[in-house]
């Protein structure tokens, strides 16, 4: 199997990876010179993230995001209005986990306040960054599969929290579950430890050889992080 060549940027105040992570056997979107890849937690600068695609020679079959927060999805509503109903003849699919569905669409902005208030102690970030969410095109459920990936639902984070799990790949997208020698914070709505450290415990039984790319931090692998709790 060729390796994939995963891309990367590194977007917005808190340093978010938004991945991008190619579809070789896709092909050509109609219409278009470039192929299809799928677009994890763009959290912030649409505009950067556009460049790297066109630079690629990419487009966005799907958008993928690994939970709710701001900082992971910031991005969202910009990128997709610059790809759907354009000329690629494919609209990307926004795809979040149904428990966190409550921060995209109406009623979203509410929820962003709350979260970003308990972070921050107040809400201005939003306010100066807010663009309306739009809805999600399909909500994830654990086992689901999307593109190449099988979701594992992996709560504590948020209710939401997910891994994009490309097993034929050995390739993971932790999110805020799992970094580089840490693991997400459960402090703001939604978190919860009990739930966090099970999860943990799920994805540290994985294959060693698992590369991760998690959503902050430099990459690392499952063997890397045994004994990190």
């Amino acid at each position: 199997m060729q390796k994939k060549t995963i891309a990367h940027i590194t977007v917005g105040d808190i340093a978010t990876n938004c991945w991008i992570y190619p579809l070789p056997d896709s092909g050509t979107a109609p219409g278009h010179s470039a192929k299809g890849c799928v677009v994890i937690d763009p959290g912030a600068e649409s505009g950067r993230i556009i460049a790297r695609l066109n630079q690629l020679k990419l487009v966005p079959f799907y958008i993928l995001l690994t939970h709710g927060h701001f900082d992971h999805i910031a991005a969202l509503p910009s990128l997709a209005a610059a790809y759907c109903g354009q000329a690629q003849g494919r609209d990307p699919e926004i795809a979040i986990h149904r428990a966190d569905s409550e921060y995209l669409g109406p009623g979203s902005y509410q929820t962003h306040c709350r979260s970003f208030t308990a972070a921050a102690g107040n809400a201005d970030y939003i306010d100066a960054n807010w663009e309306d969410m739009p809805q999600p095109g399909r909500l994830l459920e654990e086992g689901d599969t999307i593109g190449p990936f099988t979701v594992l639902h992996l709560p504590g984070h948020t209710r939401g929290s997910i891994a994009l799990w490309d097993k034929e790949a050995k390739v993971l997208f932790s999110g805020d579950t799992l970094f580089n020698g840490d693991y997400g914070r459960t402090d703001l709505p939604g978190g919860d430890e009990a739930q966090l450290f099970a999860s943990l415990k799920r994805l540290l039984s994985m294959d060693g050889n698992i590369q991760v790319f998690p959503g902050h931090g430099p990459v690392t692998s499952i063997a890397a992080e045994h004994g990190l709790i």
